[in-house]
């Protein structure tokens, strides 16, 4: 379940790195971070799969899904389980690949300082155009009366047995990204986008398909007030 919303590169890298710096990310550092990547990935027109896939419109994508790229088997089995890129998810795993994903084949040490992450994933995000980030707007242009119904809490931790099979409860990212304490403003959102198939993912499009706007709002509450 992915949060949603299109935004400017800029406001985007700002929401990873406000907490812990409070800076500003800089397009060009971006850039140059990425030379560190370039000897496996090409990004931009033409781009190319590689030792690594091409990664135009990384974010949103389900990882492990390049046409014509052959990946390692677990960075396979976690996009058919439901990993998919977003600055959360980016952020985690540039961190520590191997951790994140064990035995992915991508070799990479990972980026430990939080800051240089949010400036590597912001020049990632320009070659994104239609990604999707979230945000308190409606980019879905959803019922203002669905996002008004007020969810069951209690009903909602009935409900969120399927959904941790995957997602961590306690807000760790273990090849899953997090949906602990999400706005429900936001999960509503993704859920909805995910029902009417204006989000891509065939598992996630199954689960929200057979929810009702109630048992969304009613998950939406329980998972937004966990932390």
């Amino acid at each position: 379940m992915i949060r949603g919303r299109f935004l400017s590169v800029t406001t985007a890298a700002a929401t990873l790195i406000a907490a812990a710096t409070h800076a500003e990310p800089d397009p060009d550092a971006g850039a140059t971070l990425f030379n560190q990547c370039k000897a496996c990935h090409q990004i931009g027109e033409g781009a190319k799969n590689r030792v690594g896939p091409q990664l135009n419109d990384l974010n949103g994508r389900v990882a492990g899904s390049v046409d014509g790229f052959r990946y390692s088997k677990p960075m396979a089995n976690a996009g058919e389980n439901g990993l998919v890129w977003t600055d959360e998810t980016l952020n985690a795993f540039l961190e520590d690949p191997q951790s994140y994903i064990p035995k992915t084949k991508m070799g990479f040490r990972g980026i430990k300082d939080a800051e240089d992450r949010a400036k590597l994933i912001a020049y990632l995000d320009s070659f994104s155009p239609d990604m999707l980030l979230h945000s308190s707007d409606n980019p879905h242009d959803l019922d203002p009366a669905i996002l008004a119904i007020k969810g069951d809490v209690a009903y909602g931790e009935y409900l969120s047995g399927e959904c941790k099979t995957c997602h961590q409860e306690d807000g760790s990212a273990q090849g899953m990204p997090s949906i602990t304490g999400w706005a429900e403003e936001d999960f509503v959102t993704v859920m909805h986008a995910y029902k009417n198939k204006s989000r891509t993912h065939p598992v996630m499009q199954m689960m929200a398909g057979r929810l009702s706007n109630e048992e969304i709002a009613a998950l939406a509450a329980y998972f937004g007030g966990l932390e």
